[in-house]
């Protein structure tokens, strides 16, 4: 189990970031990530441990191979101040059809959906991506994956994004605090 400590920040120019990314930095390659929410039924009550649903996301590695594999996911989200800090469980499916048709069985609904593409790097235990998100616009996104939310871990994690994105070029006030679904509804 680990936790996400996560920051994104608008890009106004994605090419000048990129030429900022650290030279150390290992490329892992470009990506199209599809993303489809489910949702427990209001008159249910989603309840403090599943505030956000299940995320289906499909996704591929280069630009050539459809959208094959599918990774689900839950997770407790937490924001502190611009960071978040999100207990995520993910895990593989086989078979993305399947899975949704289990989801309406179980009255799940469809909820928002999104769709990322762009380029991703690993620098010192840190994920940068460089995405444009359909309807929004650039962003990158740092995360590091902790062992733990304590807030040394979690101070420790935010010291280190803010030095990458000051590093890559992007002011603190960049920082978007809303999660993407929240911005995409407001559009």
């Amino acid at each position: 189990m680990s936790i996400e400590i996560e920051v994104k920040a608008r890009v106004s120019d994605s090419e000048s970031v990129k030429k900022r990314i650290p030279a150390g930095a290992v490329y892992l390659g470009p990506y199209e990530k599809s993303d489809q929410y489910w949702l427990i039924p209001p008159e249910y009550g989603a309840g403090p441990n599943f505030p956000s649903g299940i995320r289906v996301r499909k996704e591929k590695k280069s630009p050539e191979e459809p959208l094959t594999r599918c990774l689900v996911c839950f997770k407790i989200k937490e924001r502190r101040d611009a960071i978040e800090v999100n207990d995520e469980k993910e895990f593989e499916v086989s078979d993305a059809a399947l899975f949704t048709e289990l989801l309406e069985r179980l009255a799940l609904v469809k909820g928002q959906g999104k769709t990322k593409t762009g380029w991703a790097w690993e620098y010192e235990g840190i994920t940068i991506e460089l995405s444009l998100v359909a309807g929004l616009g650039w962003f990158v996104e740092l995360e590091i994956l902790a062992p733990a939310a304590g807030e040394e871990a979690v101070e420790a994690g935010r010291k280190r994004l803010l030095a990458l994105l000051n590093t890559l070029g992007i002011t603190e006030d960049k920082i978007e605090r809303r999660y993407y679904t929240e911005m995409l509804r407001e559009c």
